[in-house]
């Protein structure tokens, strides 16, 4: 089995970075997220684990900080709320495969008086790990919050506080009840904070794990920018293909409306679809042949009887009836034209119509074959081969709730 290198993958993706070319509207929309990301390259490339401690006020966070650096460095009161905003402290790690660490405190994420609440969680969903600490049972609050954190593919250990006011039965029960609260798919350790139980646990997670989490958690944060930048692009690229569509829809309206043979008016039909089709390609960035045109027309066509319908039976059925009506105009002194412009205004009428779907369905098409002009950052993490896959599930989490299709489709044409 290949070993896991930190170096590697942080050229893999200081390579992907470097290779995303953003625009200065992009720059400028996605400021925050692309400072987060290159904080967070640097603290890869400087091998700068980060941990957060996160729970709601009162539970003791600054406490356990503390006891992992084993000095009071993070300030602690007996009154809840002490943290009013970020507070961080690094130590250097010697003789470890890690070079520092980074401890995160933070406010409770009950309390009211938080300065920037955005940037406050923004700083803890960036963290490595996240210490999630409870000073007894979860309750619906705490456990929202951790669910809210697994799904967006945070890997936490949940800190037993304050075990001191239990008995020995007391902690066993609550320890239970909290297991039994968690998602059963995801095993979360639960860690009581006595002695040196705590730290012991840690320095043997950063040991074993640091370089790993640091790194996937480096991926997902350059993923989720990458899916920033692509709904921004698709947000642009749905006003322009709307325009196209229905500027496709006016031609073919015309020409169905005004031509009353029904070869020609077929042909002309399905030369503008695939010239659509064409058009919409280039809008989201896949480069269709002609051939490619063609199938994705086809599919689309048998896939939806309606269309197919419309497009060929219905508009064969007027054209044939206009047809009638031009050649009996001598025979009924120009009275049998009389519905020839209502016939051709529901010709022109269905012509929009069917091309609007057909615009949607093909850019849909499109969208789910055409491939980003740089590589997702999501494939280095399927690419990682992990020892052990138990400590490593939250990532399968996020992918199950990363799917990328479906995210997107809604900001489609």
């Amino acid at each position: 089995m290949k070993k896991f290198n930190i170096n590697e993958n942080y050229l893999l993706l200081k390579k992907w970075w470097e290779a995303v070319n953003l625009t200065n509207f992009e720059k400028s929309f996605l400021n925050r997220e692309i400072i987060s990301f290159n904080q967070q390259l640097l603290r890869l490339k400087e091998k700068k684990i980060r941990i957060g401690a996160y729970g709601k006020s009162g539970v003791g966070k600054s406490s356990v900080l503390n006891s992992l650096l084993k000095k009071d460095i993070f300030k602690t009161d007996i009154i809840n709320g002490t943290t009013k905003e970020i507070q961080s402290e690094t130590r250097t790690l010697k003789d470890k495969t890690l070079n520092s660490l980074e401890l995160l405190d933070s406010p409770g994420f009950d309390f009211c008086n938080i300065k920037c609440p955005d940037k406050f969680y923004s700083y803890i969903n960036h963290s490595d790990l996240i210490l999630f600490v409870v000073a007894g049972d979860i309750n619906r609050n705490e456990l929202s919050e951790i669910n809210s954190l697994i799904k967006d593919g945070k890997k936490i250990i949940v800190i037993l506080n304050k075990i001191d006011l239990f008995n020995k039965n007391e902690l066993k029960e609550i320890i239970e009840n909290i297991k039994f609260k968690l998602p059963k798919d995801l095993k979360i350790p639960i860690i009581t904070n006595n002695k040196n139980n705590l730290e012991n646990y840690v320095t043997k997670l950063i040991n074993q794990y640091g370089e790993i989490l640091l790194t996937l958690n480096s991926i997902q944060l350059a993923d989720k920018l990458f899916l920033r930048i692509k709904e921004q692009r698709l947000k642009r690229r749905q006003k322009l293909a709307q325009s196209t569509i229905g500027k496709f829809s006016t031609i073919k309206a015309s020409a169905v409306a005004l031509n009353p043979f029904i070869l020609f008016d077929i042909a002309g039909s399905f030369a503008l679809d695939t010239a659509l089709i064409s058009e919409l390609s280039k809008i989201y960035g896949l480069k269709l042949k002609g051939e490619s045109t063609r199938k994705i027309f086809k599919n689309i066509s048998i896939n939806n009887l309606f269309l197919g319908i419309t497009q060929v039976g219905v508009n064969t059925s007027f054209n044939l009836i206009k047809k009638v009506i031009l050649l009996t105009a001598p025979f009924t002194n120009g009275l049998s034209l009389l519905p020839y412009g209502p016939i051709a205004i529901i010709q022109a009428a269905i012509a929009i119509h069917t091309t609007k779907i057909l615009g949607k369905l093909a850019a849909k098409e499109i969208f789910i074959r055409s491939k980003a002009s740089f590589i997702e950052p999501a494939i280095m993490i399927k690419n990682l081969t992990f020892n052990d896959p138990e400590i490593f599930n939250h990532i399968n989490i996020y992918f199950s709730n990363r799917n990328l299709n479906n995210n997107f489709i809604s900001i489609l044409p």
